[in-house]
C-alpha cells in the first residue's frame, strides 16, 4: 500500500509516517518510481508505534523493542520492562514537582488574601 493509504487507515499523518521511517521504526520498500510501498503488516506496526507514543515513550525507546513486540507478546521482550519502569519514575518525579508547585501557589494565594485589606475585590 502507498503512504496515503497507510495514513488513511491508521490516522497517522504522512509527515509522521515519514518521521517513523527516518527513526528506523518503519521500513517501506521503494518502487522503481521512488514511491514508498508498505506491507499489509505496516498498519499494525504504525498502531503499535502510536500506542507507545501515547504512553509517552520516545521513538528512540520504541526502536529498542519494537521488533520484539511485533513478533512476540510484551512479556517476552526483556527490553520493555526497564523502559516502562524508567518512564514511570520520570512521571512520578514530574508529579512530585507539580505537587510542589501547586502547594507553593496555594501558599502564595493564601498569603496575598491574608494581607489584602478588607473589602478589596479579587480580580
Amino acid at each position: 500500500m502507498k503512504i496515503g493509504e497507510l495514513s488513511a487507515r491508521t490516522g497517522a499523518s504522512i509527515r509522521s509516517l515519514r518521521y517513523y521511517e527516518e527513526q528506523g521504526l518503519l521500513s517501506p520498500i521503494r518502487s522503481d518510481n521512488g514511491y514508498r510501498e508498505y506491507s499489509p503488516l505496516a498498519e499494525e506496526q504504525v498502531r503499535t508505534i502510536q500506542l507507545y507514543l501515547q504512553l509517552g515513550l520516545s521513538t528512540e525507546q520504541i526502536a529498542g523493542f519494537l521488533h520484539c513486540v511485533l513478533k512476540n507478546r510484551e512479556s517476552f521482550c526483556n527490553e520493555v520492562l526497564p523502559i516502562y519502569r524508567e518512564k514511570l519514575a520520570e512521571i512520578d518525579k514530574q508529579i512530585h514537582q507539580l505537587q510542589s508547585i501547586k502547594m507553593n501557589l496555594e501558599d502564595r494565594i493564601r498569603s496575598i488574601l491574608v494581607e489584602r485589606p478588607e473589602g478589596q475585590v479579587e480580580e
